[in-house]
């Protein structure tokens, strides 16, 4: 298996894309009860701006990542589906992302990968630093800019806030994802420059956003503790 064959033209990407997600939103935007979802932040993936798919010929093993599945079942866990055969979203997450990945030596195997992933998330340390901030799951609503300015001014980049937005009958945006970006050498990089328009409905990267989420409306927002997600 030539493990380094990657399609090219418009596979070219530019930055590295932390996709944190909040399972109690996940769960809302999916309407599925998703068993014991976690109360904390968890990775949806490791995505290259602008790739998917960069080598269909390169198969994901289970076996490969075998000494991180402690961790990955902890910090990247399938929260939609509780079946015991939670590999499957990994799958996805190599094929369509990892592949991408790849080209960079630092990600060019499996194990790199999620282990890379698994390091960027612990260093990043989302949870504790939103309960730092004083941002944490409540039933009072919080403004958008300021978690994105808190946030801002605590890693020194601009992050990308994604929101499930108010079905009829609600009222309020529901906070689902934040985004940390890195360039390709691993370095803390801007989401999204200062001025650059970003449109409504656009919502998540094209590298594989979930369906119903958009970048966050300038407003109010809920911050779901796990167990109130109907509103």
């Amino acid at each position: 298996m030539n493990s380094l064959s990657f399609n090219s033209g418009d596979q070219e990407w530019q930055k590295l894309i932390m996709v944190h997600h909040w399972p109690a939103t996940v769960c809302k935007e999916v309407e599925n009860d998703c068993r014991n979802p976690p109360d904390y932040w968890t990775i949806h993936g490791l995505w290259p701006d602008k790739a998917e798919e960069c080598n269909r010929s390169w198969h994901f093993h289970l076996e490969e990542i075998k000494d991180l599945l402690q961790d990955m079942k902890i910090y990247w866990p399938d929260v939609i589906h509780s079946s015991p055969n939670r590999s499957s979203f990994w799958k996805h997450e190599w094929q369509k992302h990892g592949t991408c990945a790849a080209q960079l030596d630092a990600l060019n195997s499996q194990k790199k990968y999620f282990g890379k992933g698994l390091d960027l998330y612990k260093g990043l340390a989302l949870n504790s630093m939103l309960e730092k901030l004083g941002i944490i799951p409540s039933g009072n609503y919080y403004q958008i800019a300021d978690i994105k300015d808190a946030l801002a001014g605590l890693y020194g980049v601009i992050p990308k806030i994604q929101c499930l937005l108010p079905k009829q009958g609600e009222d309020i945006q529901m906070i689902g994802q934040i985004e940390l970006c890195f360039t390709k050498d691993l370095q803390l990089r801007n989401c999204t420059e200062p001025g650059e328009p970003v449109a409504i409905g656009q919502g998540a990267q094209p590298a594989g956003a979930a369906m119903n989420l958009q970048v966050c409306e300038d407003g109010p927002v809920f911050y779901p503790p796990p167990q109130e997600t109907n509103r």
